[in-house]
């Protein structure tokens, strides 16, 4: 069942998601060569806990920390650990929150020093997919428009598209229907309604598609080894068209709206369907 949420309801998500906007913002000034992802762990909680929230991750399904970090071709869920970050490496920070009750989801991925070109048109490209699929949320359109786009920009740029993991609805619960996929036609699946609130969360690869999950049953990688991207933000659906809940310094201000759509620019658990 797709929950709707109320007015007020949706200003309680907000306070929620821009504390994990904020968070995440702090961390991506301490990402550097020699930091590792179990000090960047230990730095989201003690934020998340000082701004009167729990982290949303620790001990979900038995997952054992705060931040998921996925460094070069883990796609998601990496488990962080005391190995050093290299330059040239890229991280995946991934993190929620509870707060007052509500959920609040998002996820950036930050190169490390400096690289290649055709990496960071990776981060690039998967952050502007993520923009323009969020650019597709509108009353009355389909889950599906969101996948479409993210795949036709994904695509048109030489990358591929995660299949095994989605986006998904979000509120009281991280992870609540629909399922969102970052693939697929347009048209389909339940239709857009105002009230819902939705973390879409496009996985973009340098190379194949296809993932497999490590022997610690979390770390989904890439199976040819390539690198892969993700980034994540919540979204509210109004009247008016999509409203970015996880943008940092919104606590408690007016909706934001993502980048135009425009041709000149730009879940824990086993797979199928994993929600990000």
């Amino acid at each position: 069942m797709i929950v709707r949420k109320s007015p007020a309801e949706i200003e309680r998500m907000r306070a929620a998601n821009a504390l994990v906007a904020e968070v995440l913002s702090e961390l991506r000034r301490l990402v550097a060569p020699g930091v590792s992802t179990l000090e960047l762990d230990a730095a989201a909680e003690r934020r998340i806990r000082g701004g009167g929230a729990v982290p949303a991750f620790k001990g979900y399904q038995g997952y054992p920390s705060t931040l998921c970090a996925s460094i070069n071709e883990a796609v998601v869920h990496g488990i962080p650990s005391a190995a050093p970050l290299a330059d040239g490496d890229i991280v995946s920070l991934d993190m929620g929150v509870v707060l007052d009750g509500y959920y609040g989801d998002s996820a950036i991925t930050v190169p490390v020093g400096g690289v290649p070109e055709r990496v960071a048109e990776l981060l690039r490209v998967t952050r502007e997919a993520l923009d323009l699929g969020i650019a597709q949320i509108r009353p009355g359109g389909h889950v599906s428009d969101i996948g479409h786009r993210v795949q036709r920009h994904v695509e048109a740029h030489g990358f591929s598209v995660v299949r095994e993991f989605v986006g998904h609805g979000i509120g009281v619960a991280l992870h609540e229907e629909p399922q969102i996929p970052n693939y697929g036609e347009p048209g389909r699946g339940p239709k857009l309604e105002t009230g819902m609130v939705l973390a879409i969360e496009p996985m973009v690869t340098l190379g194949r598609p296809d993932v497999k999950v490590l022997g610690d049953g979390w770390t989904a990688v890439t199976r040819d080894g390539s690198l892969a991207a993700h980034f994540e933000h919540t979204v509210a659906i109004t009247e008016d068209g999509p409203d970015v809940l996880t943008r940092a310094g919104d606590r408690h201000g007016a909706a934001c709206r993502p980048a135009e759509d425009s041709s000149a620019t730009r879940a824990l658990g086993p797979a199928p369907a994993v929600q990000g």
